[in-house]
Order: structure tokens, then C-alpha cells, then sequence
């Protein structure tokens, strides 16, 4: 099984899944892009990596990456951080692909409809609770 997580950037929410969900499932191969192409090559952003190295996640080894369309075909399973970054990866599909791309809230009961951007918020620590709740669902759908 491959799993892709993505946001926005890739420095934040997406990075951070990835490391937390490795450390949950091992045995998963996952990978984490952003739809957008600006910070390509960059560690995660640093008050989140500060944040997830608090609980144990070292996400240092992690560089950015954008998106790209053959990345439907290298998954088994896309995993998106809001319904922005869902509709910009559905936009890209090639016909007749079938990949599923789902929300990474899908993964918990909280009602929440995204993992908000602590880029934005500057709730590092809401974000990895939410991302830890949202890794464990997945763990369990799996």
C-alpha cells in the first residue's frame, strides 16, 4: 500500500501526516506534495517540525515537492488536508483513473472538514492532535 498526503505548500499539514502517520504504520510506504510548487525542496516549515519533534516526530529528513499527475498512478490512496487541495488533485485525474482521493478528516468523527493550516493559524498543536486523530482512523480503515 502507498499513501500520498497533501496540502497547500507541503512544509506543514502534509509533511507532518506523513511523519505521524510512518510512525504509526511502518509497514505503509508514504509520501507527502503540495498542490502548489512554491516552497519545492524545503525542510518543513520550522515551527512545525519544533511541534511534531515535541511528540516524537522527527520530520527534519523531509523535503517539499509538489503534486504532480502521475502521482495517481504511483498511489494506491491520496489523502487530502482540506476540500481545496481535494478539488485541485481532482482537476488533475487523468481520464479513467480511478485512485481514490479522499479527505484526511474522512479518517475521524469530530465533524471537522479539514486539518486547518497552522501556517495560517499558528496552531501547531491543534493541528498534530487533529492529524494524530485523523493517522489513528486511517490506521484502523486500512
Amino acid at each position: 500500500m502507498k499513501i500520498l498526503f497533501v496540502c497547500l505548500g507541503n512544509i506543514c499539514r502534509s509533511p507532518t501526516a506523513e511523519g505521524v502517520f510512518r510512525s504509526f504504520a511502518p509497514e505503509v510506504d508514504a509520501d507527502s506534495a503540495g498542490t502548489g510548487g512554491w516552497h519545492v525542496g524545503e525542510p518543513p516549515y520550522g515551527p512545525m517540525q519544533t511541534a511534531a519533534k515535541a511528540r516524537g516526530y522527527d520530520l527534519s529528513d523531509l523535503r517539499a515537492r509538489q503534486f504532480d499527475v502521475a502521482d495517481f498512478s504511483r498511489f494506491d490512496l491520496i489523502i487530502a488536508m482540506d476540500g481545496d487541495n481535494l478539488a485541485n488533485i481532482e482537476r488533475l485525474r487523468p481520464a479513467g483513473n480511478e485512485t481514490p482521493v479522499r479527505l484526511f478528516t474522512d479518517y475521524e468523527d469530530s465533524g471537522a472538514d479539514a486539518v486547518p493550516d497552522p501556517y495560517y493559524t499558528r496552531d501547531f498543536d491543534g493541528a498534530l492532535d487533529l492529524i494524530e486523530t485523523c493517522a489513528r482512523g486511517l490506521v484502523t480503515a486500512l
